[in-house]
């Protein structure tokens, strides 16, 4: 059993986010540790990029702060590197092409193997040209992520044909942001999933609040939230780390009852 299977054997999983270098590097690798200790059971670690097209204005600006705060490849190479000495749960990259392109295919799939990555989600690379990349990852052993958006309808069957890992289910058209009130079909979409697939899914974009992660987790496997860590890192910088552990912690309280 790899560790993203083991995310959610028996249990739902809950899978903060963090934009790597948001305040800071060291307070980046503190937070991951506060996450962990309130029970995260997967954490998507985001890779700054200055156009992040499927972020709204919160993730957004915490890109472009991490970048000026020189949150580069090798930085975050480095910090997964060091959270890895202590942490056992599956870390998932959440980043774009152009970085990884950049960087080389096969020297960035050759790091995430050597660090503990285990997988990658990339928004802006389609179902149908993931194979410009999928030898690489298969090669170091790092689990492509496929997402289902609303909008995906028709493909949903061929995309979780295909799935690795888990797959993540897009709660909402648009942008990643905290919302009040999610209104898409999605158990069709699980259903339509399940049906050709028994692997795990995880609902992210918009959830915020312990009543809609009690909800999401009782139709899905896991639970994603990302803005809403963001905010409470934008709200108390340095600071935070009491108040992402106790955020966390009531997260997945929420989703395991």
């Amino acid at each position: 059993m790899n560790r993203i299977e083991s995310a959610f054997k028996n249990k739902k999983a809950f899978i903060p986010f963090i934009t790597a270098g948001y305040p800071n590097m060291t307070k980046t690798e503190d937070f991951i540790y506060e996450m962990v200790s309130a029970g995260a059971d997967l954490i998507e670690i985001g890779i700054p990029f200055s156009d992040p097209l499927a972020e709204g204005p919160v993730i957004q600006e915490s890109s472009q702060k991490a970048l000026e705060e020189c949150a580069n490849l090798d930085n975050i190479f480095e910090l997964v590197k060091k959270v890895r000495k202590t942490v056992s749960i599956p870390l998932v990259f959440m980043t774009y092409v152009n970085p990884v392109f950049k960087c080389g295919y096969d020297n960035f799939f050759k790091q995430c193997s050597l660090i503990g990555i285990d997988g990658i989600i990339i928004p802006d690379l389609p179902f149908e040209e993931k194979n410009e990349i999928s030898d690489y990852a298969k090669k170091y052993d790092v689990k492509i992520i496929s997402l289902i958006a609303p909008t995906s309808e028709k493909r949903i069957s061929e995309i979780a044909k295909e799935a690795e890992g888990f797959l993540y289910i897009v709660s909402s058209m648009g942008v990643t942001g905290v919302r009040n009130e999610i209104k898409t079909d999605l158990k069709s979409i699980l259903a339509s999933v399940k049906s050709v697939t028994n692997i795990p899914t995880a609902i992210g974009f918009g959830i915020h609040s312990t009543e809609q992660a009690n909800e999401m987790s009782k139709i899905a496997d896991g639970v994603i939230v990302g803005s809403a860590i963001i905010k409470i890192i934008k709200q108390y910088g340095t600071k935070a780390d009491d108040y992402i552990y106790d955020y966390v912690k009531s997260m997945k309280t929420a989703i395991s009852n």
